[in-house]
């Protein structure tokens, strides 16, 4: 390998969101673009501030880049079998290039730091030219570091914080100065990143890092060699499995919605929101994915964690937490950030945690039933707050809420928060038959379970539509509805079920396989946003559910092909271009896909 001067850094314009790759060690996490340019990690969590955030906050939040210098094709791109690392060849006038790269997860009882990228150049053929553009910025401010060699390492730090770079064979390296080397075959370019937070750097040779990335590989694939031999679509749910795992922040066991921020859900509009955040409601849902798929273990450190952050709000349950189980700081603008494809406001925390959002009661006891179901008994502390969790619904049903879709303004009645409401008390009589429950408390739930079901079924269903409707008195529908078939609160040969399905299809039905959560416009922010997948994975399951399998395959079918190169999915779609919207990758649409999945497994 040969060095030479700082080269002029390319320009470029907005890629897809589909066009980035997740690595990750689920503490924190990067989004890489396939010419091998970081530009979305924060460190060192995934809340914490971004030290590469070009993603959102333009050429001056940032970036890590490592690829050919000159034109190239990406002939493959994918991850290693059964494992986090990513791997991408190009393909240039000298030969192929190929980077492969990662972070490693586990780093208990090591000399490792919490944090470590490896990332890889090889080349075939003849020697082929490649540039390294290291440029961190940290925070909202993006900050310009300070800078030191110590050797062959550089070092860049803001006060607290800092992290080291290397490479092998060494490479004097500048911030913001991209430099061209030259790979030659046979000699691959190591370059490892440590982070630091509040601690001593640790430094990791190259040879030492690469192995270390190499055991975590094996590691991952010992993990889904657990995955249960009979998942329906192994190869995608096996990566949406591998996905939730990467967004579950293992110090405290809480699941991320997504590790980005404002990424839109309208190009160039306002809708734009934080979310790495643990939403008790996503998280709920890939308890069901994660057991359904033969991983427990996953699935009781979720109540395990959820028990803890709900400690000082029982027995309300908050919308969202921080990673710590803390109640995020209030939602701001970053100043100065021009966002993805001009898409503004960026948005530092979620305003969504002082809203009263019913339904998350019905997911997190939902869960809870799974794992007794499972032949899981509850702590009796856990089962203590589940009780809470349910009196509290039983006290607060008949009040409106937000909805599962957060809208910013007055309270409704929504059917889905309703029927939430009824599976809360529906799971918790269950759990009951296998807990010590007081009678009266039994008596209690009993009777406000029935008594929302005749609400809902009178006041929830509309006759001329021959559906359920998004909210009491309205003729408009809501897609969270599709959840209706799968909560045993209606036969499944129901036709008031069947009615909801082909309603919610054909009139939310945005082309294709793809369905908008709600009426475009419905909800007062300027501009219409995407289809929501969840919602599509939803009329997958309802389908399946209602002995509809033919159609919910061919529904899936579609689906997976919509996926990202790299078996990833966002939280929403543009019907018209198929780009992804809204933050990437998306916990909740990938623990629906599980879940649909799962549905469609043969009996």
């Amino acid at each position: 390998m040969t060095a030479r001067g700082p080269a002029d850094p390319s320009t470029r314009g907005d890629r897809p969101i589909e066009d980035y790759g997740l690595i990750g060690d689920t503490r924190c996490a990067a989004l890489v673009a396939s010419d091998g340019s970081i530009d979305w990690m924060c460190v060192p969590r995934f809340d914490g501030p971004p030290v590469f955030g070009r993603l959102v906050g333009g050429p001056d939040a940032g970036t890590f880049g490592l690829g050919p210098s000159g034109e190239a094709i990406v002939i493959v791109r994918r991850y290693r079998p059964e494992t986090a690392s990513l791997e991408t060849t190009w393909s240039t006038t000298g030969g192929r290039l190929t980077l492969t790269e990662g972070m490693i997860a586990e780093v208990t009882g090591t000399l490792l730091p919490s944090t470590l990228l490896v990332r890889r150049l090889t080349a075939e053929g003849s020697p082929i030219d490649a540039v390294i553009n290291f440029d961190p910025r940290l925070g909202e401010q993006r900050r310009v570091p300070v800078a030191q060699h110590r050797g062959n390492m550089l070092v860049c730090s803001w006060a607290a914080t800092a992290i080291a770079v290397h490479c092998s064979p060494p490479v004097r390296l500048v911030p913001g100065q991209p430099m061209t080397v030259t790979i030659n075959p046979g000699e691959p370019l190591t370059v490892v990143l440590a982070v630091a937070d509040r601690e001593p750097i640790v430094y990791v040779d190259a040879d030492a890092a690469w192995a270390a990335l190499k055991a975590d590989e094996l590691r991952w694939q010992s993990w889904c060699g657990e995955i249960d031999d009979g998942l329906s679509y192994r190869d995608i749910a096996v990566r949406s499995l591998l996905t939730l795992r990467l967004l579950t922040y293992s110090p405290s066991g809480a699941p991320i919605a997504a590790p980005t921020t404002s990424l839109p859900e309208c190009l160039g509009g306002i809708r734009n929101w934080d979310y790495r955040f643990a939403w008790p409601r996503d998280a709920s849902i890939g308890v069901g994915a994660f057991l359904g798929s033969g991983q427990l273990n996953e699935a009781r450190r979720f109540l395990a964690w959820l028990l803890s952050a709900s400690r000082l709000d029982r027995p309300r349950l908050p919308v969202l937490f921080t990673l710590h189980g803390r109640q995020p700081t209030s939602e701001h603008d970053a100043e100065g950030w021009p966002g993805y494809a001009q898409s503004m406001p960026v948005r530092i925390g979620n305003a969504a945690t002082d809203q009263h959002q019913l339904d998350g009661y019905g997911w997190v006891l939902d869960a809870a039933w799974l794992l007794v179901r499972a032949g899981q008994h509850l702590y009796s502390e856990t089962w203590r707050a589940m009780r809470g969790f349910a009196d509290e619904v039983a006290n607060r049903w008949t009040e409106p809420d937000a909805g599962i879709w957060e809208i910013r303004g007055d309270g409704a009645h929504h059917v889905h928060s309703k029927l939430m409401a009824w599976l809360a008390l529906d799971r918790a009589l269950r759990i009951a038959g296998t807990h010590r429950t007081p009678v009266r408390q039994l008596a209690r739930w009993q009777i406000q379970r029935e008594a929302i079901a005749a609400e809902v079924t009178t006041r929830g269903f509309n006759s001329a539509l021959g559906s359920y409707t998004g909210s009491y008195g309205s003729t408009d529908l809501d897609a969270a509805v599709l959840l209706l078939p799968l909560l045993d609160f209606e036969p499944a040969d129901s036709p008031r079920l069947r009615g909801t399905i082909d309603a919610i299809a054909q009139q939310l039905g945005a082309g294709g396989p793809l369905v908008y959560r709600y009426p475009p416009g419905q909800d007062g922010l300027p501009g219409i946003e995407g289809a929501f997948l969840p919602c599509s994975f939803w009329l997958v399951q309802a389908l399946a559910v209602t002995g509809r399998s033919a159609e919910a395959h061919e529904l899936f079918d579609q689906l997976c092909a919509l996926a990202s190169p790299l078996g990833l999915f966002a939280e929403e779609m543009d019907p018209a271009t198929g780009r992804h919207l809204g933050n990437y990758p998306q916990a909740l649409t990938h623990a629906a896909l599980l879940q649909a999945a799962l549905s469609l497994r043969v009996k």
